[in-house]
């Protein structure tokens, strides 16, 4: 059974995991022109958290994280799970903990936003409670991006 380590943003385990994500959004999308949000390890210090699914024998498998919006909003960011990995519910384990993380730091939401053609994390996200929002933030006028938010019930 995986693991779960809370990591530094700045840990190369993590900065691989996410650039790995990063170049299959790039690829599902034709990204071109890089319309992705640009990713600086840095904006995930702080108050939020990274949380990387490890099997025994360090075997990267899974990564998520929450980042501070203001002070009763956390944005989750970067879930990631490698495609060997997918289908044994390591997205599902550390969006969990993802939120209880959200909601014992006094978070009252949690947003995110995904992709039209990320089918299986617009699953997970719903049935997982999250609601359909307007675009937020970088997303706004990005068409082919879902926001969502879950609202937080105190721990």
């Amino acid at each position: 059974m995986p693991q779960l380590l809370d990591m530094p943003p700045t840990d190369p385990r993590v900065i691989s995991l996410m650039n790995a994500q990063q170049r299959e959004l790039r690829e599902l999308y034709q990204d071109t022109d890089e319309r992705t949000e640009p990713f600086d390890p840095a904006i995930l210090s702080g108050e939020g958290c990274v949380l990387l699914a490890v099997q025994e024998g360090a075997e990267l498998l899974a990564c998520g994280a929450i980042k501070r919006l203001d002070q009763t909003s956390a944005e989750v960011k970067r879930m990631y799970t490698v495609p060997a990995a997918r289908g044994r519910g390591l997205g599902r384990q550390i969006l969990n903990e993802l939120i209880e993380r959200g909601r014992a730091q006094g978070y009252e939401r949690l947003v995110l936003e995904t992709g039209d053609l990320q089918a299986e994390a617009v699953a997970l996200y719903e049935r997982s409670g999250f609601t359909r929002i307007p675009n937020f933030g970088y997303y706004v006028g990005i068409e082919n991006s879902q926001c969502y938010e879950l609202p937080l019930k105190p721990a």
